[in-house]
């Protein structure tokens, strides 16, 4: 059974989307940010400011680079994880990509209810967080759009596995 990634901008539902999924299917779920904050003792925010993004760039590729094809696994990726080091490339060869596009806009307002200010690219108490969500998003939006599939909006896992060929 093929694993399914799914790609898109912070709060825009991976890892919400990905556990409701994985218990649909019976797939295990991996959230890459959560495996690198367990393998380094660090939250990511705190590598980015100690190590720079550079660093984490490269823990994500390392940490996408351990998941072999077929383990039933769905995993949520960070938001930029696909964005470098031929990452895309590789989730496309080892598994489904699913792009959830959700707008700027309610990126914004996802960001603005969390308890926790613990995005290292974006603080929500920003005056200028939407320019900043809607200028990243312009500029991953390009790759994004190379997942194998593209959900516009919010949908739920049962919407999902309508779409996904397995």
């Amino acid at each position: 059974m093929k694993n399914i990634f799914l790609v898109g901008m912070p709060s825009s539902g991976k890892t919400t989307l990905g556990k409701a999924l994985a218990r649909q299917l019976s797939y295990r779920f991996l959230d890459t940010d959560r495996l690198i904050v367990k393998q380094t003792g660090l939250a990511i925010k705190d590598i980015f400011a100690q190590k720079g993004e550079e660093y984490f760039r490269a823990l994500e590729a390392e940490t996408l680079r351990g998941i072999g094809p077929n383990r039933k696994l769905v995993v949520a990726t960070g938001g930029g994880l696909p964005c470098f080091n031929d990452n895309m490339a590789h989730i496309k060869q080892i598994g489904i990509s699913v792009f959830l596009d959700v707008s700027p806009a309610e990126i914004l307002r996802r960001i603005r209810q969390q308890p926790a200010n613990d995005r290292p690219m974006f603080d929500k108490n920003s005056e200028q967080l939407l320019e900043d969500l809607q200028k990243k998003y312009d500029e991953r939006r390009s790759t994004y759009l190379q997942a194998d599939i593209r959900i516009a909006g919010a949908t739920t896992a049962r919407e999902l596995l309508r779409v996904l060929p397995i």
